[in-house]
């Protein structure tokens, strides 16, 4: 049996855009409208926030989701928090950042996470750049 790695603590700005992601992705009825609202949550905290907000983040309507269009299962909460602490665990880190969440999210929900930040009119790869992540 492998031996399970502790989850490291979020930095405030994490906890927060945990706290919000919880709340929020039960009523998300697609893995877009999950992704959708992890961005919104995210443009609001942190590094990731900064960074968005730099890169000309726009918001999108919630109208403007096509609800039906997804048939994969969408991700939880814990999931993406588990994901983003083993990464900050990879890069020594002590806590979890929202740049953690974000990588997290890219890694979990793959090309769909692309194609719905770039909705809002950024690439995937321009932000990592801007957060100083190796895309």
């Amino acid at each position: 049996m492998p031996a399970r790695t502790r989850e490291l603590p979020p930095s405030e700005d994490a906890a927060i855009a945990i706290a919000l992601a919880e709340t929020a992705l039960p009523f998300a009825d697609s893995p877009s409208a999950e992704v959708e609202h992890w961005i919104r949550i995210l443009r609001m905290h942190g590094e990731v926030g900064s960074a968005l907000q730099a890169l000309g983040a726009g918001e999108r309507p919630l109208s403007e989701l096509d609800a039906g269009a997804d048939e994969a299962e969408g991700v939880r909460v814990h999931s993406v928090y588990s994901e983003a602490s083993r990464i900050a665990g990879e890069h020594g880190d002590e806590i979890v950042s929202t740049a953690d969440l974000l990588s997290a999210l890219i890694e979990l929900y793959g090309p769909l996470f692309d194609d719905v930040l770039r909705a809002h009119g950024v690439a995937t790869a321009e932000l990592l750049e801007r957060l100083g992540r190796v895309p």
